[in-house]
């Protein structure tokens, strides 16, 4: 077809969600899933996207350890990773009613703004290491996440 772009122009670009385990484990050498998490994040050549909450989370487990905040810091930043806001009136709400609905699992803040990220975002590739609440929560009630860890290994 004239005038249109080849198929290099335009390359396909990989977008993942980010969870927390994943992140702490591959800035904490100490972490017994760093080597697997820190090898994934450094081949991955997409975006990655997350939330306030889980860089607030990620701030917790490793904002203790030497240098842990500015680390955590300079990798979302060298990353590039999006990071989204969930701490609206209306993002707190939905994601307390999905807190709510998986009590039984259980799904924290962190992986309810997660959840409803893939919604906003029609993504449902996600590195995390928490399999059994991925595999359990739904994106819009029954639309399965795929767990890129499963995938890559």
């Amino acid at each position: 077809m004239a005038g249109a772009p080849a198929a290099d122009e335009h390359p396909v670009v990989t977008s993942w969600l980010l969870d927390t385990g994943p992140l702490v484990a591959a800035l904490n050498r100490g972490d017994p899933q760093h080597e697997r998490c820190a090898r994934v994040l450094s081949a991955f050549s997409g975006t990655l996207l997350t939330t306030g909450a889980v860089v607030t989370e990620a701030m917790h487990f490793i904002g203790g350890q030497a240098r842990g905040a500015e680390v955590l810091v300079e990798f979302l930043d060298d990353a590039q990773i999006v990071i989204r806001d969930c701490f609206a009136p209306e993002q707190l709400r939905a994601a307390a009613r999905l807190m709510g609905k998986y009590t039984d699992t259980p799904m924290d803040f962190a992986d309810a703004t997660l959840v409803l990220l893939a919604e906003e975002t029609g993504l449902d590739k996600i590195l995390t290491l928490d399999e059994r609440g991925f595999r359990t929560y739904r994106r819009h009630g029954s639309r399965r996440f795929r767990l890129v860890l499963d995938r890559i290994e």
